[in-house]
């Protein structure tokens, strides 16, 4: 008996730093950002996903949490783009001087099966443009098709995390995959539709008031 206690402890011990580990790896649980005033310009980078793609540009997240923040989100969105060519377009998008970049690509990398080492060295190198310039990135995980789409279970890519880790900025972890894997929430099999958008949108600003970024 006293045996089976000890193994129950110690699992219970076990889930309790795994789920520790795992907020800390999202950047969740801390507040360690500079809040950015209401008026702010926050730059959205992205493809479809970010553009508004099957629900149009005023009801696609950026335009939703423009709303909600009271900054001035610009939607970085393209239908289409790659990681490359987000990040050939970033250097004009950061001339509008944001506060705050949310980025979120990689989808048509994958869906065009692209090598995942160039997918990363892109992300890397978007996150190092806007460092560069001072400016805080937070990274959205995006989710690759397996075969468990089939059955509406969609999963982040594992690079995303890895990378968060790795350059150690926040990563907004499952919520596309949860919204894409919900028929309510998408206008096809890869893009959401206005309610989804929303969805993102407020479960975004919670994630930034989270990491420090509003109050």
């Amino acid at each position: 008996m006293k045996h089976s206690i000890n193994r129950r402890h110690f699992l219970r011990l076990s889930l309790a730093v795994a789920a520790t580990g795992a907020l800390t790896a999202c950047g969740g649980g801390r507040k360690s950002h500079s809040n950015i005033a209401r008026g702010s310009t926050v730059l959205a980078l992205g493809d479809s996903l970010t553009a508004g793609y099957g629900a149009g540009a005023d009801a696609a997240y950026p335009a939703v949490l423009s709303h909600s923040s009271g900054w001035q989100v610009v939607n970085g969105g393209v239908s289409g783009d790659t990681s490359a060519q987000a990040l050939a377009r970033l250097p004009a998008l950061m001339q509008q001087n944001p506060k705050l970049v949310l980025v979120s690509i990689g989808g048509n990398d994958f869906l065009r099966r692209l090598p995942e080492s160039e997918t990363r060295a892109n992300i890397r190198r978007i996150v190092a443009t806007v460092q560069a310039a001072g400016v805080p990135v937070v990274l959205v995980a995006v989710p690759y098709f397996t075969t468990g789409a089939l059955f509406g279970r969609l999963s982040d890519h594992p690079l995303y995390a890895e990378l968060a880790q790795e350059l150690n900025i926040p990563l907004l972890a499952g919520v596309w995959a949860e919204i894409l894997g919900d028929p309510k929430l998408k206008s096809d099999q890869i893009h959401a539709n206005a309610q989804g958008y929303r969805v993102f949108a407020e479960k975004m600003w919670a994630f930034l008031r989270q990491q420090g970024f509003a109050a």
